[in-house]
């Protein structure tokens, strides 16, 4: 009855075009409406935490999980959740073994042309996870006990006890009394080379003989060496020397190993600016690897980096810079009858105070 009084009022009108329009849309949003209600969608994701996560019991929750079940119920879809990987969805929608892809995925020209996606509900970008930098007292204080910097020392007092035993030597029968004659001596020339290394200059002791003063004009240039050699093992040692914290922003990862997972927005990235990396099964596998020293870095989306850092306890960090901007969505098989509908729902929630909550649960600010 709608369509006839539709198109019997365009017609009547002298406007058959429109009517025909009409009738399309009517007869389109009657066709959707049937293949919702008929169809179980089958709904890949994966674990990306927090956008989607999978508890104990098998259920599915997170960021995009919380959408999708907000948008389906509204549209009243029926559909269940298949697990996979990164891969397996992509090729899946491509392939048409799933209607729909729920996870982080990412929009790109590459994935557009094989499948669909809906509107995006969240802007971010790549980030990279580098060992964290201990700027705390505890931190310098362990430095001060670490086998380098022992070892830098111990060099140092062999150095100048060599110094001080010769000047010893030579002067110990001419200049008694500042270098004595006994085996304490060796202590006198060992405070004599230190005193000078340091250019302290208390003139307790100096050296009287020729042969002495040579070897004291000797110490004193090469104690200018030694001395910018010291200081600056002694700032190596102290100073947090793990190559993340050299990793700044992009520009510097051609000169590090990088971490990757295969098949994701940062390896294309990656590939595209011909930088080598090595890739990983999973975010989890990725970050020991950083942790461990295999690898310098890892690049991936910045929300899961810094997710999985702080849930998992690792002393990572994710650089501040992030790059390379990305868009979540959700994937449609090509030319889903839903897309329409879904994107309509998106923008509706997306739009209400309820949204920036569910963001909010998960990432905080």
């Amino acid at each position: 009855m709608i369509l006839f009084r539709l198109f019997h009022e365009h017609v009547s009108g002298k406007n058959c075009s429109r009517a025909v329009i009409a009738i399309a849309l009517l007869f389109l949003s009657v066709q959707n409406s049937a293949y919702a209600q008929q169809k179980e969608l089958v709904v890949a994701t994966k674990e990306a935490p927090p956008f989607s996560m999978k508890s104990d019991n098998g259920s599915w929750s997170g960021i995009s999980i919380t959408l999708w079940k907000e948008i389906a119920e509204e549209l009243d879809l029926k559909y269940r959740f298949v697990e996979t990987d990164l891969q397996g969805m992509l090729d899946g929608l491509k392939d048409g073994k799933y209607d729909a892809a729920v996870a982080a995925l990412t929009v790109t020209e590459e994935r557009e042309t094989v499948f669909d996606f809906t509107h995006p509900f969240y802007i971010t970008g790549l980030g990279i996870a580098v060992k964290q930098v201990q700027s705390s007292w505890t931190g310098v204080v362990k430095r001060f006990f670490s086998i380098a910097f022992l070892k830098v020392i111990f060099l140092l007092a062999v150095t100048l006890l060599i110094f001080g035993f010769f000047v010893w030597l030579l002067e110990k029968r001419r200049n008694p009394e500042q270098f004595s004659n006994s085996v304490k001596g060796i202590g006198d020339g060992f405070w004599w080379a230190a005193v000078t290394m340091t250019t302290v200059g208390y003139g307790d002791k100096a050296p009287k003989t020729l042969a002495g003063r040579i070897i004291a004009t000797i110490w004193m240039f090469t104690a200018i060496i030694i001395i910018s050699g010291f200081t600056a093992s002694i700032t190596s040692s102290l100073t947090v020397t793990e190559l993340g914290s050299a990793i700044k922003g992009p520009e510097n990862l051609p000169e590090h190993r990088v971490a990757s997972i295969k098949g994701s927005t940062s390896e294309r990235y990656l590939s595209s600016h011909r930088i080598t990396y090595v890739n990983y099964a999973n975010i989890e596998e990725g970050l020991r690897a950083v942790e461990s020293g295999e690898v310098d870095c890892m690049v991936y989306d910045a929300p899961l980096l810094k997710y999985y850092i702080t849930k998992g306890d690792h002393r990572l960090s994710v650089v501040k810079r992030i790059f390379e901007q990305q868009y979540y969505a959700f994937g449609l098989i090509q030319g889903s009858p839903l897309r329409e509908s879904i994107n309509r729902a998106l923008l509706e929630k997306t739009g209400l105070p309820w949204w920036q909550d569910i963001v909010y649960e998960y990432l905080g600010k």
